[in-house]
């Protein structure tokens, strides 16, 4: 299927769908701000939210929903309904980010300290530094609940249609329930083997690849009251995209340049994360290589030196070039489905531009 520009311009302008979601985010948690002074509590929770979200961030949930109720056939402007419910979606990964980071110790996020870690850093010279450190953890546990909280108030009072209501809540608490699962599958993942990849590919379907793309475009779809053709053609696609735009995350959370990702290409290293990238290198790994691996993956006080260390390695077994593989492999397919997915052409076309855009990051 093909459009043209104008028919995709008519029909679905994504930067347009953005800056609807970055109003009502804006607008929504500004309320919140205000509403928390009024009431003679801290602001800063609110605000903390509202300076992670303003940090940026690819609103790739946001986009995916739209995109769904455009592909199940509605036209015209996006309806506040929409705009609402995809704003919750993309506080509710707000939640889920605060809380990862908190689990995953890391350091930075969008090029800026990671909630716990600005919040330690606020308290640091009122505190010792341990006291610091467990105020900030607890402070973004906090700000995270907030967020979960405050995501089912924005979907609760989207004003979705009674007709659809009861499949847009279902499908939002499959999404926050896989998601779950995937977090605890990526915390379980350090008592499997290194070269398990069957583990990291189970965490990328339900962390990422349902989460991110499947469900957001389920919900989408929901919304314009979809049937099971086309929620069927929205997984096609959906699941090998969010496969691949795993795949490339974790390739960038080592190869890639902080200034580029805003995140430091140290902490994967640094945790000694379970991804798929790093089962292939143990697979492929000699007893030298395999020491190195040993000696340096999961070291806290990894230097820049040790991890170029461990990067030669990667590059050295070809598991760079078969994460690489994977990836364009999963884009293809997902691709292909949009040949025969029963959406307008304006929905194809910005699929086609998610798919592009999620898998082609710079390094």
């Amino acid at each position: 299927m093909t459009s043209t520009p104008d028919d995709l311009s008519a029909a679905l302008d994504l930067p347009t769908v953005r800056a609807a979601v970055e109003q009502c985010l804006h607008e929504f948690l500004t309320a919140k701000e205000r509403t928390a002074a009024q009431h003679g509590l801290p602001p800063t929770a609110a605000r903390s939210l509202r300076s992670f979200l303003d940090a940026g961030g690819k609103r790739l949930r946001p986009l995916l929903c739209a995109i769904g109720w455009y592909a199940a056939g509605s036209r015209g402007p996006l309806p506040e309904a929409v705009v609402r419910t995809a704003s919750a979606l993309e506080v509710f990964h707000a939640f889920a980010l605060i809380h990862d980071d908190v689990m995953d110790r890391s350091e930075t996020r969008r090029g800026r300290p990671t909630v716990h870690r600005a919040f330690a850093l606020r308290y640091a010279d009122r505190t010792p530094d341990a006291a610091a450190e467990h105020l900030g953890t607890g402070a973004a546990i906090l700000v995270g609940d907030l967020a979960l909280c405050w995501s089912d108030e924005l979907l609760h009072s989207a004003d979705i249609p009674a007709d659809r209501l009861e499949a847009v809540r279902h499908l939002s608490e499959l999404m926050r329930e896989e998601a779950m699962y995937g977090q605890y599958l990526d915390l379980l993942a350090p008592t499997t083997p290194a070269h398990d990849i069957r583990t990291p590919l189970t965490v990328i379907r339900y962390k990422t690849a349902k989460y991110t793309c499947e469900r957001p475009l389920h919900i989408g779809a929901a919304l314009a009251g979809a049937g099971p053709t086309v929620l069927r053609a929205c997984t096609a696609f959906a699941l090998p995209l969010g496969e691949a735009f795993q795949l490339r995350d974790d390739l960038l959370g080592v190869f890639g340049e902080p200034d580029r990702t805003g995140k430091s290409r140290l902490d994967d290293l640094r945790e000694g994360k379970r991804t798929v990238l790093l089962a292939l290198t143990h697979q492929r790994a000699n007893p030298a290589q395999l020491e190195t691996l040993r000696e340096f993956v999961g070291r806290p006080a990894l230097t820049d030196h040790d991890a170029d260390r461990v990067r030669a390695v990667i590059v050295d077994t070809g598991a760079r070039d078969e994460a690489e593989r994977m990836i364009r492999h999963r884009h293809d397919r997902a691709q292909r489905t949009l040949d025969r997915a029963p959406f307008p052409p304006s929905a194809v076309q910005a699929l086609r531009h998610i798919a592009h855009r999620a898998t082609h990051r710079d390094l």
